[in-house]
């Protein structure tokens, strides 16, 4: 069985529709598919407009919004469908909007949208793309089951991230979708429910999450994630010239990649994958036939991969003479921080000097203040930071040599490269982050 996952770029109209079931088609003739679906193009975010405006009070904007939504996939269906298959999926689409209807006009009664009322909201937009792409699968003679996710993606009630439980979910996977040459089946990504049957969305990058459960649980030979670049580049090309696909990656390097700030398979969402060791794909829909980037667990290429950076860093310094052959104080340090849940991205440490990065400064004042009992406190903002990912990028003893070199004439600020040995780091002033980035992929990627 192969898994494939299809963003909301490759499902955004008719002709892209098409083009994600040629896809399917092709790998029918050797195996059986379960052809993950995300939202048709925008039509998320169109749905948080509406329903933000209801929240409102304006239910004339959001049903506006509720309009533009239904015009898209009533044209994606009149040009896919014919006869009773497309006033019958009309119909089924009918109900689905109305459905959306009195739902806006019950938040804009109550002027409040819950964290629950929010997920039914946004579950609509999987639920639609998959009805137009079922519809076409028959019309094509694929004759492509359609299930709902909701059924078998088994969650706990933490409504917007809500978390996955794996026993029986994989159990109800593995009782819906029977594996077998040529048959299709058709689910929606990023959607789940409760026991109790209540919709719930798995949050960021739920669509390859749900793409990765069902791939684990069904043992199957490869997940691939449909998008609409040809897989992870060597840095991101709206900033950076000479860019190439990577022709494969760890999944510690997609992780570390994807944390730093690179548009690539967030590592959470196929640890489902990672688990099992099946290869992850990353593909692009109008151009098939080109290779990506395949994901696994060992990679037979070393050294330097690519070149990520997350720009509006803060830098926090902490200064004691306390910290002299003192334990603990490093406890105290992180203590403030998981108080105020801020998540820190780099760490480094001299005798006396504790420095780290955050990325998110909407408590710094807090952080601020309860550090300064523990030492002289400082704080630097506008930094980057810039993260080179390979494997046994310390083996090279003139890497950091050359790495230096590039950087010459540009304060670095934090220097790190982990225990991991994959990642070497350095923080720059934000204002040089686009030049530096440049220089370094002409020299070692270019």
């Amino acid at each position: 069985m192969t898994v494939m996952k299809f963003g909301g770029t490759s499902v955004q109209n008719a002709d892209w529709i098409n083009k994600a079931l040629d896809i399917a088609e092709k790998e029918l003739s050797l195996r059986g598919v379960v052809l993950v679906s995300s939202a048709m193009g925008k039509t998320t975010d169109r749905i948080i407009d509406a329903y933000t405006a209801a929240e409102k009070g304006q239910i004339e904007k959001a049903l506006t919004f509720l309009e533009g939504i239904k015009d898209l996939h009533f044209a994606a269906a009149r040009n896919l469908l014919t006869g009773n298959n497309l006033s019958e999926t009309m119909d089924s689409l009918d109900i689905l909007f109305g459905q959306l209807a009195s739902l806006l006009k019950g938040v804009a009664l109550l002027r409040d949208c819950t964290l629950r009322s929010r997920d039914t909201f946004l579950s609509f937009g999987e639920r639609l793309s998959t009805m137009l792409i079922a519809a076409r699968s028959r019309e094509r003679g694929l004759n492509g089951m359609l299930l709902d996710s909701r059924e078998f993606m088994i969650t706990d009630d933490k409504f917007g991230a809500a978390a996955v439980n794996f026993t029986l979910t994989d159990n109800k996977i593995r009782e819906t979708v029977k594996p077998g040459h040529g048959k299709l089946y058709i689910a929606q990504g990023f959607i789940g429910a409760t026991e109790e049957g209540a919709t719930t969305t798995l949050g960021r990058g739920g669509s390859d999450y749900s793409a990765s459960i069902i791939g684990a649980a069904l043992d199957a030979r490869e997940i691939q994630i449909w998008t609409d670049v040809d897989g992870i580049m060597s840095s991101d090309p709206r900033y950076v010239k000479g860019v190439k696909t990577i022709p494969s990656v760890t999944y510690r390097e997609a992780g570390e990649l994807a944390y730093f700030g690179a548009k690539v398979v967030h590592p959470a969402t196929i640890q489902p994958a990672v688990t099992k060791n099946i290869p992850v794909k990353v593909l692009n829909t109008g151009n098939p036939s080109f290779p990506g980037t395949l994901i696994t667990s060992d990679a037979p290429v070393t050294g330097l991969k690519a070149i990520a950076n997350k720009k509006e860093i803060t830098v926090i310094n902490v200064e004691s003479t306390r910290m002299l052959n003192a334990y603990g104080f490093l406890n105290r340090i992180f203590c403030v921080f998981d108080k105020y849940g801020t998540s820190v991205d780099l760490v480094t440490t001299s005798e006396v000097t504790v420095s780290v990065t955050i990325e998110d400064a909407s408590h710094i004042a807090e952080i601020e203040r309860e550090l300064q009992p523990i030492g002289k406190v400082s704080v630097e903002k506008n930094k980057s930071i810039i993260c080179l990912v390979g494997q046994e990028l310390w083996k090279d003893g003139g890497f950091l040599a050359r790495v230096f070199k590039t950087c010459e004439g540009v304060p670095l600020r934090m220097i790190s490269l982990g225990s991991s040995d994959i990642n070497l780091s350095l923080v720059v002033p934000q204002e040089k982050t686009d030049e530096v980035v440049q220089k370094l992929h002409d020299q070692f990627l270019g």
